[in-house]
């Protein structure tokens, strides 16, 4: 039975830190690509950025030198390390991991930002 569960959501201050954990069970970790997504209230899903199979990592535009992704094949695990936080990051984040046509998404877990 495949899992895949976030954690590490939670209420900050502008500018602060958080960092989001993304484990997965059940599968062949190690293949699947991994994004981060992210759906604030009355706004469609956005991809946050995503980590390749192989470690190579990429962002959006709105996150760029403040979000890193990294990955441990070992743990089965990828982590949403976000600094610099902003009001406008308040959103429920999601991981999504994909390869070749299986899919699955975690259930979400909350980041509200503070002003």
């Amino acid at each position: 039975q495949v899992q895949v569960v976030e954690s590490g959501g939670g209420l900050v201050q502008a500018g602060g830190s958080l960092r989001l954990s993304c484990a997965a069970s059940g599968i062949f970790f190690s293949r699947y690509d991994v994004g981060w997504y992210r759906q604030a209230p009355g706004k469609q899903r956005e991809l946050v950025g995503a980590i390749l199979g192989g470690g190579i990592p990429n962002y959006g535009d709105s996150v760029k030198g403040r979000f890193t992704i990294s990955r441990d094949n070992v743990k089965n695990t990828v982590f949403l390390q976000m600094n610099s936080l902003k009001p406008e990051d308040t959103a429920v984040y999601y991981c999504h991991l994909r390869y070749i046509s299986y899919q699955y998404w975690g259930q979400g877990t909350q980041v509200t930002v503070s002003s």
